[in-house]
């Protein structure tokens, strides 16, 4: 029976992946890593919040051992941008509406895998639903998240944001 169960919540997130998302973030690179672009879409199932991201244009060096690992979050601030120290200073700090330590803040994700300056990445989450995200920015940084350090995790520098954005479709359902 609980193979089934299983087999049906992988059937649901298919169509959920198939169909219109609740929310959308298409991310730029900061001014000092303008080939950044990428959309992070957001999905509300019943199990969670289905995210899938693709990115292109990130750093990415030629030695296969040293592929970089990015930190992805969802920063409580509703703007991507700030100064020359600190490119999305306006995103301001992670989500976490609980006042949880680091790595429980609602918007800690899931790390992305660089690929030859591509990555892309699903996820599912029940830290938080579509609606509690929108109007929020989602933060690539360019080193990992150590999930220990607080309060961020010691990502390193914002390199790319973009604002989550509601679909017409979400907003009239």
């Amino acid at each position: 029976m609980q193979h089934q169960t299983q087999l049906e919540q992988i059937q649901s997130f298919y169509r959920a992946l198939r169909a219109v998302p609740g929310a959308t973030a298409d991310l730029t690179g900061s001014e000092d890593y303008p080939a950044i672009r990428g959309t992070v879409l957001f999905y509300q199932t019943t199990a969670g919040v289905l995210v899938t991201v693709r990115v292109t244009g990130l750093p990415h060096g030629q030695d296969g051992c040293a592929a970089p690992v990015f930190a992805l979050h969802i920063h409580s601030g509703p703007l991507c941008r700030g100064d020359r120290e600190d490119p999305f200073k306006d995103a301001m700090t992670h989500y976490n509406p609980g006042d949880c330590d680091h790595p429980h803040h609602a918007g800690d994700l899931a790390p992305l895998f660089g690929n030859h300056g591509d990555a892309f990445s699903v996820m599912l989450t029940d830290r938080f639903s579509v609606r509690e995200i929108i109007g929020r920015a989602v933060i690539i940084h360019l080193n990992p998240d150590d999930f220990t350090t607080q309060p961020a995790g010691n990502a390193g520098k914002k390199i790319a944001c973009g604002l989550i954005r509601q679909t017409r479709r979400f907003g009239n359902g």
